[in-house]
């Protein structure tokens, strides 16, 4: 299961699932690097980051951002 990181409060990480319902995860459970915005790989109870796919959102996202805001466009 993929799952968003969307934030995190005290020691509690809020992620959103696949099927875009929200779920609450102890942060002791996650990997060190977790972050608002990760995305974590769960199988078998156990989760990891998926790196590649984060940055690959994050890309996306700021393309999106620079097409909205490019004052050339204008």
């Amino acid at each position: 299961m993929k799952l968003i990181v969307d934030r995190i409060t005290q020691e509690i990480a809020v992620c959103e699932t696949e099927d875009q319902t929200f779920i609450k995860l102890p942060l002791s459970r996650l990997p060190e690097n977790t972050r608002e915005g990760s995305v974590l790989l769960e199988l078998d109870g156990i989760y990891s980051l998926d790196t590649a796919e984060e940055a690959a959102r994050r890309q996306a996202l700021f393309h999106l951002q620079n097409q909205l805001f490019d004052e050339d466009d204008s």
